[in-house]
């Protein structure tokens, strides 16, 4: 009889991740705790069940753009997949951007949000690409003070009536770049009859000229953009941030054409398109100048997102590899049997662990900022984490996922499988929302700040002074060092301009990984505490013994010219 492999398959993504149950008992509320479990609990029902098969049923489809309609009209429709369109109605029931907006967990609704999505995104084939930049937009909006566009805008955009929710864009990125925004050709000029009436604009009286060139999720019906008015000088203090609503009443665009979809190597089910924007009317939200700082508050969102997504993504990784483990024989045993392929599972599986953690403490100091309960220390600190956690889990995400095809053998390579869009919708996480060099380069300016690395030091130092089992002595010890190495070299950089910046990416990741085997210690040692047994213990020893100090010993001018060297060979 012929052999058919079976494949891997997926249990409740919320009861099978002894982390996040762990998690949930520790930080949510303890008279909530029975409501909340239950609604995680169906969540990742519907993730492991319903939702994953319907992803593996809609394998072959992608967005589809439709310039023109049979009679020739320019409409530039685009249509989704089916899934896409299930995840939509899916997100607003379910509070997916709501929940962190509603308050009802104080300012722990922000982490409720991200387990609400760590639990089911995997599932839905990267709508959590629109859910970001819509929470993103919210949060922006709220914090620009604008009352007209927070009355019109936020009840949309934190529905949970999918017949109301709005989805937001964000069109930042240029043929110029998308780093370096302060180089943005989008020209913003008043309409003449706004000219005479109020010259500093308002509702729809200014109109966009220009194209964007990388418009994530493009069917939203608003989006935040940046563009230069008219006679302002260059760079990004030049800019202002702008709203658009991309549809009039009827459902045509107003003055947008879509030139294409975007062919991306990943996360090819969401609708990418370069956009022209031909005198598109748009709302100034605040100023006509500092756009790039007024859009700051989405980007702190959306680089949340991505940190949680990156772990999100690694944990639906390691849970299909696991599975695959036990089904999958060769040689005599199933590979679960085999050490070595234990070994490796165990590896990525600690690395998953940390990214968890790293986003979910990110997600607490968001939460208490945006609740107002956060102070100076943790600003600080909130500042610090939100582009080290970002960078970090963007990295790890692509190593593990690369890592857990290879589990799967040949199978991890075939599209059919579903398994290769693990490793290719990864690999955006670096990239988006600023690249591992941009976002190590910012770490730099936001430790820069007076009493920022301080707030850095005390949080590892406090949660590794929580630690007493003797068995986490080992992870307790490599973190220390390794934050005093990173100490000891920033202090050595500091005012050599060119070596800082070449170290800066190795910094970054040194900080990140400290932290996060701090916050896998700590979380063990209560593991230990609540009688919840030994496995975060196992985690945090694991990540320990991979490599967590990033930092060269060499001397810095060194390791700065042999990097010229090899460049200029």
């Amino acid at each position: 009889m012929a052999f058919f492999q079976a494949p891997p398959e997926l249990g409740n993504q919320y009861r099978d991740d002894a982390l996040i149950t762990e998690y949930v008992a520790r930080v949510m509320p303890p008279d909530a705790l029975s409501r909340l479990e239950d609604e995680y609990d169906d969540v990742g029902q519907l993730s492991g069940g319903e939702y994953y098969r319907a992803q593996l049923e809609d394998l072959p489809n992608e967005p589809v753009h439709v310039p023109w309609d049979a009679w020739g009209n320019r409409v530039d429709r685009i249509d989704v997949s089916p899934l896409w369109r299930r995840a939509q109605v899916l997100s607003a029931q379910r509070g997916l951007v709501a929940a962190a907006y509603e308050g009802t967990y104080g300012s722990l609704s922000r982490v409720h949000q991200c387990l609400l999505n760590y639990l089911i995104a995997p599932s839905l084939d990267i709508y959590s690409c629109p859910l970001a930049m819509t929470d993103g937009a919210a949060r922006t909006l709220l914090d620009s003070g604008n009352q007209h566009l927070i009355e019109r805008a936020i009840p949309r955009l934190t529905s949970r009536d999918p017949a109301v929710m709005w989805t937001s864009g964000q069109w930042m990125t240029e043929r110029t770049g998308g780093s370096d925004v302060g180089t943005s050709e989008t020209v913003a000029r008043l309409s003449d009859v706004a000219a005479r009436s109020q010259p500093h604009g308002g509702d729809d009286r200014w109109r966009l000229f220009g194209t964007k060139w990388f418009t994530s999720a493009a069917t939203g019906q608003m989006a935040l953009t940046l563009a230069r008015p008219e006679g302002n000088g260059p760079g990004g203090r030049g800019l202002a941030l702008f709203y658009v609503e991309a549809h009039d009443d009827s459902g045509r665009l107003r003055n947008i054409q879509i030139n294409r979809l975007k062919n991306k190597f990943g996360t090819r089910k969401v609708p990418t398109a370069e956009l022209t924007l031909d005198g598109t009317p748009a709302t100034l939200v605040v100023e006509p100048q500092n756009g790039v700082r007024h859009i700051a508050p989405m980007l702190n969102v959306t680089r949340l997102w991505n940190a949680m997504m990156a772990a999100s993504g690694m944990r639906r990784a390691v849970a299909l590899a696991k599975d695959y483990a036990r089904r999958r024989s060769a040689f005599g045993t199933t590979l679960g049997e085999k050490p070595l392929h234990v070994d490796t599972l165990a590896s990525i599986q600690a690395e998953t662990e940390g990214a968890v953690l790293l986003a979910l403490r990110t997600a607490e100091l968001l939460g208490n900022r945006e609740a107002g309960e956060a102070d100076h220390h943790q600003q600080l600190l909130a500042r610090v984490l939100t582009p080290i956690a970002k960078l970090t889990t963007g990295k790890q995400a692509v190593a593990v996922a690369s890592e857990a095809l290879e589990c799967f053998g040949g199978a991890g390579y075939v599209e059919d499988t579903g398994l290769p869009r693990l490793l290719a919708d990864a690999q955006v996480l670096p990239i988006w929302e600023g690249t591992t060099n941009v976002l190590s380069l910012d770490t730099l300016r936001a430790l820069a700040q007076e009493g920022a690395f301080e707030a850095l030091t005390a949080e590892v130092t406090e949660k590794l002074g929580e630690v007493r089992a003797a068995q986490l002595g080992d992870p307790a010890n490599v973190a220390q060092r390794s934050l005093g190495h990173a100490t000891e070299w920033l202090t050595r950089a500091m005012g050599k301009n060119a070596v800082l910046e070449a170290g800066a990416r190795r910094f970054a990741m040194t900080i990140g990984r400290t932290v996060e085997l701090t916050l896998l210690t700590h979380h063990a040692q209560w593991c230990l505490d609540h009688h919840r047994g030994p496995r975060a213990s196992a985690a945090a020893r694991r990540f320990a013994q991979n490599r967590v100090d990033l930092i060269l010993d060499h001397d810095a001018e060194e390791v700065s010219a042999d990097a010229h060297l090899l460049f200029e060979l």
